[in-house]
């Protein structure tokens, strides 16, 4: 699966995540930690992860440098991507149906004539 639509999930998971906590995109600077201190506190904060479900943002000289989530949420945001992707194919499906000409189709059978099948 492309880049894209991973950023595209992970964008549409921020929106979410943002909804949820009503419309505000302030993260909880409890949920934010340094690099360094993930570090030192991995181990305590993928319990933390485990039981509360929050994502937690992890910043790099104050900048989002990843954001860790639940297994559980991993699952969401892939099967998001799927479905994603299939109305990516399904748009890209429209589209080539728009200009279309079914006077041109041939027959399977017609196929099959032609190979000596």
């Amino acid at each position: 699966m492309g880049v894209f639509l991973l950023t595209l999930v992970f964008e549409i998971y921020i929106f979410i995540y943002t909804l949820i906590q009503g419309g505000n995109m302030q993260v909880d600077t409890e949920r934010m930690i340094s690099i360094a201190r993930l570090q030192k506190e991995l181990t305590g904060k993928l319990r933390e992860l485990t039981n509360n479900a929050e994502p937690l943002f992890v910043m790099r000289n104050n900048y989002l440098a990843a954001v860790i989530i639940s297994p559980s949420e991993y699952e969401l945001l892939k099967d998001a991507e799927g479905l994603l992707e299939h109305l990516e194919i399904a748009e890209m499906i429209g589209q080539r149906l728009k200009n279309h000409d079914r006077s041109k189709n041939v027959s399977w059978d017609q196929v099959k004539a032609e190979r000596g099948l």
